[in-house]
């Protein structure tokens, strides 16, 4: 009973990440990306501390806490996000969820590379699955791989940088809690972005002050929702159910991240999104380990079963 509230709350954070997509494409498109993205997700990481600072989680960082906050800060924050926000003013939301949604398989991989976790058959396949996958959703609507949309590539780079950084979250994590290190990560990473933005946006402040009440809405709704209580969420949720079981649900905001770009956008759906689609859930499944922890634990259950009987 426990597990099934964990798992509800899960579908809730899958439906607002992938609802985010679209709402993310935008606010890019409405002010400067760089500088808006910076903006969002130092809001977002303030709304974290308050949190943490009222259930009494807040404490100082050690100092290598502190430089796992920075790498994490750099690869999570940084370069995730600025090529979220720069990738997605040239390409589609559409594209940008269903490239987005192969985050647990690269993170399996990096994980066989780093963490001396096992390359078995099935994960292997999984792999090969999701990039198959990436390669009918970056060529939809294209004539061929010579017309690659850079926006799908940037894309691509944001999600890889930010697997990369759950390497660092997870040894930091062992003495520092996952909530508090996404706050710290938020914050850090929010002003070398704003630094950034500084100089690849000269104008970028002046389009803050150029939006509609609607769009800023649309802000704050990102920033809170799906930025802060999002990855709050999502973190503690591993330490209840584990990693394997929780990316599962990634698989979910995919779905709604195609969803949300139709019927928000209004964004055409061609049928080698729907493919691409398949193939990018079939392969994390597969890629992350969670069809192998399913059936060790189908197994398991059973031999107790048969054991008690």
């Amino acid at each position: 009973m426990k597990n099934t509230r964990i798992y509800l709350i899960l579908i809730g954070v899958m439906l607002i990440w992938g609802l985010n997509v679209p709402l993310l494409k935008i606010i890019v498109d409405s002010f400067m990306p760089v500088t808006v993205t910076a903006v969002r997700i130092f809001t977002a990481s303030i709304c974290v501390l308050i949190i943490l600072s009222f259930l009494k989680l807040f404490r100082k960082p050690t100092l290598k806490e502190t430089m796992y906050i920075a790498g994490g800060g750099v690869l999570n924050v940084v370069c995730h996000h600025y090529f979220l926000s720069v990738g997605l003013t040239m390409t589609t939301s559409t594209n940008g969820g269903l490239i987005l949604g192969l985050g647990p398989m690269l993170t399996a991989i990096l994980s066989i590379l780093f963490l001396n976790q096992r390359l078995t058959i099935i994960r292997f396949t999984g792999f090969v699955l999701g990039l198959t996958g990436v390669g009918f959703t970056i060529l939809a609507g294209s004539k061929g791989i010579s017309n690659m949309n850079t926006g799908d590539i940037y894309i691509f780079i944001s999600i890889f940088t930010q697997a990369c950084s759950f390497i660092i979250i997870k040894k930091a994590c062992r003495t520092l809690d996952p909530r508090l290190m996404t706050g710290y990560m938020l914050f850090f990473g929010s002003l070398v972005l704003f630094i950034i933005s500084l100089i690849t946006e000269p104008g970028g402040i002046e389009s803050l002050f150029h939006g509609t009440p609607a769009v800023w809405g649309v802000f704050f709704t990102s920033a809170i929702l799906a930025t802060a209580i999002g990855h709050m969420t999502y973190n503690f949720a591993i330490g209840m159910v584990g990693p394997a079981e929780t990316s599962i649900f990634m698989n979910l905001s995919t779905f709604f991240a195609l969803a949300g770009s139709a019927l928000i956008l209004h964004e055409a759906i061609y049928p080698s999104h729907l493919i691409g689609l398949l193939f990018i859930v079939s392969g994390v499944i597969l890629g992350s380990g969670a069809y192998e922890e399913f059936r060790y634990r189908h197994r398991h259950h059973k031999n107790e079963a048969s054991s008690s009987g």
